[in-house]
């Protein structure tokens, strides 16, 4: 649910605004220990999830990222402009040496490839978190690197676009929704283990009876994505006249999250059922993907002297 309201609904509402160009990550992916059927089975899960919960491909170019290889080439050649302290110094490589995850190449230098992902389609707006600044950051001290050395214009210089608006989820204990954290909640699980989770979230020891505070309510932050304004606007009063206890607060939850969700889980039903259609889905965007990366890369081939 983090995901959908972080990542998805994001790129999904986004459509329409321009060209849009957006991979399945899967050569990111391998920048850590994975097990390879279930990094196809990770692939396919999340281009049916991204279709199920509404991305239409008609306006938008929906591929994986290995199915364009010209980025690999890209990254390369990015490669060799970018000096080791800027990698060095990117918080998400620092953080995982800090937990013990063992370095290698791709987990140092994937931040140019992800500068290769941007730069490949001449990006002019990247939507990012404010995780993944730092890394647009070095995205764009590499074009300008690249254009210094070899002329203006060789690279478009991306914009990072921060959305103020995409939802703070909380997870189950109130901290920041992570499989990290173990405290999340599928929007394709079943209906009784799912609604069993929801009953768990965290609160205080106030009385049925008892007015409850409505800061900081795991709650309240999660029913208002899903319900109305009216709803919404009556737990609160329940909230604060009292009477009414958490156990029926969660229970509204869970009949609006699983309504909420009930048409993307009989959409995801059918591209299970089809999977001919999600890879024709990918097919296709992987085309237009590498018909743009062609011209791209042929400007930068140019550029550097490979052509």
């Amino acid at each position: 649910m983090g995901n959908y309201f972080g990542a998805i609904k994001p790129a999904i509402d986004a459509q329409g605004e321009g060209d849009g160009y957006y991979f399945i990550a899967d050569y990111h992916a391998m920048t850590t220990t994975h097990d390879a059927s279930e990094l196809r089975e990770n692939v396919r899960n999340v281009a049916i999830d991204f279709l199920a919960c509404g991305f239409n491909p008609s306006k938008g170019v929906f591929f994986k990222q290995s199915s364009v290889p010209e980025v690999n080439e890209l990254s390369w050649i990015l490669s060799t402009v970018c000096p080791m302290g800027l990698l060095e110094r990117c918080h998400s490589y620092k953080d995982k040496i800090a937990r013990g995850i063992s370095a290698n190449h791709a987990l140092f230098a994937y931040p140019a490839l992800m500068a290769a992902d941007i730069l490949l389609y001449d990006s002019n707006v990247v939507p990012v978190g404010e995780d993944q600044k730092q890394h647009l950051e070095v995205t764009r001290d590499l074009v300008g690197k690249i254009n210094d050395q070899y002329g203006e214009g060789t690279l478009v210089m991306p914009k990072a676009r921060i959305r103020d608006d995409v939802a703070k989820v909380p997870g189950l204990d109130g901290e920041k929704m992570s499989k990290s954290y173990k405290n999340t909640l599928p929007i394709f699980g079943d209906e009784k283990p799912t609604k069993k989770l929801i009953m768990r979230i965290k609160t205080d020891s106030a009385a049925v009876e008892d007015s409850k505070s409505t800061d900081n309510s795991t709650i309240l932050a999660l029913y208002q994505l899903f319900a109305n304004e009216t709803e919404y606007g009556r737990m609160i009063s329940d909230y604060e006249n009292g009477g009414c206890g958490y156990g029926d607060f969660k229970k509204r939850l869970a009949e609006a999250y699983w309504d909420y969700f009930a048409p993307m889980r009989a959409r995801r039903e059918e591209l299970v059922a089809n999977p001919d259609e999600v890879d024709a889905v990918l097919k296709a965007g992987a085309e237009k993907a590498r018909e743009e990366a062609a011209k791209v890369l042929d400007r930068v081939r140019k550029a550097v002297g490979l052509l």
